[in-house]
């Protein structure tokens, strides 16, 4: 208990509880004071300490200094009052406000005038409760009490709330009719309302009308029409509000200005600016604060330029200011991203002896480690976090199984999943596909299975894309029955296939013939409204052409013109490589000339095609047509090219110029292969 003197005076007190800056301690003096023999504390002892329980830690005590106040008798202004219940609507305690309110005359002694009115409706509006606001304001004109400036101000907050902003324009409006004029409150909440719901040209609209009635803009206006126009990526819009600011001689930019510009134009990637608004804020004596540091630092780190963010952040740390765990979380991600193990180690050794590391740090240097192949590391900072305070989320889970699957480590990480299902980890999706993923990678399809029965046991709905993964392992293992059975099954529990879906099982039905099955998918597709792409017309073309069905990979090829779609390279090449299979070197040539009309230009396998096809028909006057176009459109023939070559010319006995033809790949740098070796030596063998 606190030595006070026998002839404690309210105003020595409130002296006493003034020098303390502790609020708990002052409450404790409080109390102890209480207990005084000889002792009442006055009103402005009440209202000292009142001010002093705002805080949601402290707010609980409001009630008990209220009772205290009533049992004491103790006659306050409508001030005390106002506090208590401003106290309770900043924690959106709405009741304790209004009960506070109705026993105004029996707790404090005075009654309620328009500004306790006014503190009530604002009470109900920071708690979101709008009915009960608009029954309140019902309840001024039954007691007598008439709106002022600040009752139509809250009113406008509750139309923005509601976004209904029509009404809240309406009001301006009724201010004016009741001889009330609009202030830049006023303006101000119906231009940050608009400005948040999107409404960025009706919030420069009544932001104009402010400036015409004769209200001066204050420094917030501009601040949030600059952040609106750049969180909908509109950079000339808010440049041409900081030069309105600029020009403005009745208001300056402040420290969030700055902040929000530098913010913008460095997610607009437009770093330059953002350096000079930076420099310039320094030039100002602006003092830079974290935000300031954090933008630049998060949007140099985004773009890459991880050197320059690094010269902010040790400017900051020269400057004196101290780095939070999101800055050290954007450098840490910046030098992973830039493969800057060393560096990203280095810092996290000083963020560990700073005490600013969270579970989003554990993650950043995880992911980086296992991407820069450095498993060792990375599982002995998942232990370190197993042994530390933070627990493990579940991107943790997931970044952690998807980089050992990524590294070759499957069994270690199907191990390590099986032991977070065992302790009830929290995981999610991410960690299981990785996991599937991993497996069929490796043609463990069996495990894979397993673990999608495991998702399907806990609960998760699968996603296409590890259907999808699954879906393309058992085709890549010829197993389309299997992959056919597991989209049918999983299409049963709900799962919605995706053009990848059926472009894989397509593909696979294609390579084993079955295209009489890849067409019932290819309608199932059509009938639940997607439309085929590019890819599965291509498989199907290519499958057609595989199994030397030239004339319905034609029709086909039609039907995608007579779409509207245009068929890139690839496809082209599939048709033309179909064509010179079955011989039909005239059409191939034809097709290959009219590429060219539809802006789609041969590569070398387009040619490569071309020349094999015309070498097998035993012309090679054609065949070395196309090899001088080869060249005529800027490619360079590769091994391939050359095999074909050296294979063709022998096929028509022309040995001798085949050996020109390797001298001059030689002399282009292209080593000949066991291929060509064969090609050449079986010529000269059966030439002998």
């Amino acid at each position: 208990m606190a030595d006070f003197s026998k002839h404690l005076s309210p105003k020595r007190f409130l002296n006493l509880l003034k020098a303390e800056k502790n609020p708990h301690t002052a409450l404790a003096l409080f109390y102890s004071a209480t207990r005084q023999p000889n002792y009442a504390h006055s009103s402005a002892v009440f209202h000292h300490i009142l001010h002093r329980l705002v805080d949601s830690k402290l707010v609980a005590h409001m009630g008990r200094v209220v009772d205290m106040i009533r049992t004491q008798n103790c006659k306050c202004s409508e001030d005390v009052a106002l506090t208590v219940i401003k106290a309770y609507a900043k924690n959106s305690m709405p009741d304790k406000a209004l009960d506070v309110f109705k026993r105004m005359d029996e707790v404090f002694g005075c009654f309620p005038g328009v500004r306790s009115y006014n503190s009530m409706l604002n009470a109900f509006i920071e708690s979101n409760q709008w009915d009960r606001a608009e029954s309140f304001i019902a309840y001024f004109e039954t007691k007598g009490v008439l709106p002022n400036l600040q009752t139509y101000n809250v009113l406008v907050k509750i139309s923005c709330k509601k976004k209904e902003f029509e009404k809240g324009k309406m009001l301006l409006n009724r201010m004016r009719e009741k001889g009330l004029e609009p202030d830049v409150f006023s303006y101000g909440t119906l231009i940050n309302g608009l400005a948040k719901s999107g409404k960025l040209e009706d919030a420069l609209q009544m932001f104009d009308e402010m400036s015409e009635r004769g209200v001066t803009p204050d420094v917030m206006c501009y601040n949030i029409l600059i952040n609106g126009f750049f969180r909908i990526g509109q950079l000339e819009k808010a440049n041409e509000i900081w030069e309105r600011l600029l020009e403005d001689s009745s208001v300056y930019p402040n420290v969030v200005t700055y902040n929000v510009m530098i913010n913008g134009l460095c997610k607009c990637r437009k770093f330059k600016e953002g350096f000079e608004l930076w420099n310039r804020m320094k030039q100002n004596e602006r003092g830079l604060d974290l935000f300031t540091y954090s933008s630049l630092i998060h949007g140099l780190c985004q773009a890459k330029n991880v050197d320059q963010a690094e010269l902010v952040y040790e400017e900051m740390v020269k400057n004196g200011v101290s780095p939070d765990v999101v800055i050290y979380n954007a450098m840490l991600n910046g030098f992973s991203r830039a493969g800057k193990m060393r560096e990203c180690l280095e810092l996290w050794k000083v963020m560990g002896k700073n005490g600013c590391r969270n579970v989003i740090s554990y993650n950043i240097l995880l992911k980086g480690l296992f991407e820069n192949g450095m498993v060792d590391e990375a599982i002995s900072i998942w232990e370190h976090l197993l042994d530390k305070d933070h627990e493990p989320d579940s991107m943790s889970y997931g970044v952690l199984i998807h980089g050992l699957c990524k590294n070759g480590y499957s069994n270690k990480a199907l191990c390590m999943l099986k032991e977070a299902e065992n302790k009830g980890a929290d995981m999610d999706i991410f960690a299981y596909s990785s996991m599937i993923n991993g497996l069929c990678k490796e043609g463990r399809l069996d495990e894979a299975s397993a673990v999608v029965d495991q998702i399907d046991k806990r609960g998760y709905i699968l996603n296409s894309h590890v259907c999808n993964s699954l879906i393309d392992g058992f085709i890549r293992a010829s197993k389309v029955d299997a992959a056919i059975f597991f989209f049918l099954k999983m299409c049963a529990k709900g799962y919605s296939p995706t053009v990848v879906s059926y472009n894989t099982l397509i593909n696979g039905l294609c390579k084993a013939g079955r295209f009489s099955d890849a067409y019932v998918f290819v309608k199932e597709m059509l009938g639940k409204g997607w439309k085929p792409d590019m890819i599965t017309y291509s498989l199907l073309i290519d499958g057609l052409c595989q199994g030397k069905k030239i004339d319905a990979a034609l029709s086909l090829w039609q039907q995608v013109l007579e779409n509207g779609l245009k068929p890139d390279v690839t496809m082209h090449n599939i048709i033309i490589h179909g064509l010179c299979n079955t011989g039909k070197m005239e059409d191939a040539l034809q097709l290959y000339f009219q590429m060219t009309e539809v802006d789609c230009f041969p590569n070398l396998v387009t040619h490569n095609t071309l020349m094999e096809g015309f070498f097998k028909v035993k012309d090679c006057a054609k065949a070395s047509d196309i090899w001088g176009r080869i060249v005529k459109y800027g490619h360079k023939p590769d091994i391939i090219s050359y095999n074909i070559t050296f294979k063709g010319l022998c096929s028509c006995r022309r040995i001798s110029d085949a050996i020109k033809f390797l001298d001059d790949a030689l002399s282009h740098g292209i080593l000949p292969t066991a291929i060509t070796w064969h090609i050449l030596v079986r010529a000269v063998l059966n030439n002998t």
